[in-house]
């Protein structure tokens, strides 16, 4: 939930603090911050719950839809200037929704029919692959590679 950040927003997983019985430390010294992210402890679910039961609208991009899209290491990316298709990538149009939304050259889209919050929520419960799993190129390059991200202030 929080994340002690130094004084250019720099993150340093050596310093982060553990979060026990939601015992939670802001202190910090002059110069850094913290950043906080209240959802922290969400399940991608619990997140689909909420939207479902506050009657919150999505942008369609959320939702199944057909894409042009290639693949990489197990995951379906689209296409861009950031890096592919590379030559030996085939663009196909599929029918995919995107388990979470963020930068292109991290997030890769998922095979789904889910086309309403309901159908997404079925999806998501009856997944045994966590949305990290799935989607996040990041974690397919390096263990390491999202927090090097976040020591680089991107997040």
């Amino acid at each position: 939930v929080f994340s002690l950040r130094d004084e250019f927003g720099g993150w340093d997983p050596r310093r982060q603090r553990p979060e026990l019985w939601q015992l939670y430390n802001g202190k910090h010294s002059p110069g850094e911050h913290v950043r906080v992210f209240p959802l922290s402890n969400w399940t991608e679910l619990d997140v689909w719950q909420y939207i479902a039961r506050e009657k919150i609208e999505l942008p369609a991009i959320y939702y199944a839809h057909e894409r042009e899209v290639f693949a990489r290491n197990g995951m379906w990316l689209a296409p861009g200037e950031w890096g592919g298709p590379k030559d030996s990538e085939r663009l196909e149009t599929r029918q995919v929704r995107y388990r979470t939304v963020g930068d292109m050259s991290c997030t890769g889209a998922v095979d789904s029919d889910a086309e309403t919050i309901e159908a997404v929520i079925a999806e998501i419960a009856a997944s045994r692959l966590t949305e990290r799993g799935a989607t996040r190129a990041d974690d397919k390059m390096s263990e390491a590679a999202m927090e090097d991200r976040k020591r680089e202030g991107y997040f």
